[in-house]
């Protein structure tokens, strides 16, 4: 003790003057590189059901069941075992589990080997691994303008082909 009392005083009982602390400049990572992400995430574990609407920009993960409308600006993972029935507008999405609803992904979605969807799809870009089970209409690798454009012009080639197959 009297080893700290001598390092943080002087002989006469003064606290002597520290240097200021030095800033040492460091490389700034990007986001992908960065193992701290800004936004935080929010978890419902597999006991927990929950009706209604969530919204903001943070990540949310999904273990149990949800039922109503989740627009978020982050990541959206619905883990394996949840069931949503649910529409849902997020930044990238994940699916585990099973889904009934319609999905718009700014970024990218990921069906995985476990993932049910019943609804409609709609992303940037998507993976399905060998497994998965869909049944709706997928709209991927379209920016908005050619969605627009394309979207007249399938339907018209589906009553086409649906008129002669009659």
């Amino acid at each position: 003790m009297a080893l700290w009392k001598d390092s943080m005083q002087n002989e006469q009982g003064e606290v002597p003057e520290q240097e200021p602390a030095r800033v040492t400049p460091m490389a700034v990572a990007s986001r992908r590189e960065s193992p701290l992400r800004s936004r935080q995430e929010s978890v419902f574990g597999p006991g927990v059901t929950i009706e209604g609407k969530i919204e903001g920009d943070a990540d949310v993960r999904i273990a149990g069941r949800f039922k109503g409308d989740i627009h978020i600006k982050g990541d959206l993972n619905i883990e394996k075992g949840a069931h949503l029935t649910a529409k849902i507008n997020a930044e990238t999405v994940t699916i585990e589990g099973e889904l009934e609803g319609n999905v718009v992904a700014s970024g990218h979605v990921k069906l995985l080997e476990s993932g049910q969807v019943i609804g409609d799809l709609k992303a940037k870009t998507l993976t399905v691994a060998p497994g998965a089970k869909m049944r709706g209409n997928v709209e991927f690798g379209w920016n908005e303008s050619e969605s627009v454009k394309a979207a007249p012009s399938m339907r018209s080639h589906e009553t086409a082909k649906s008129a002669s197959v009659v």
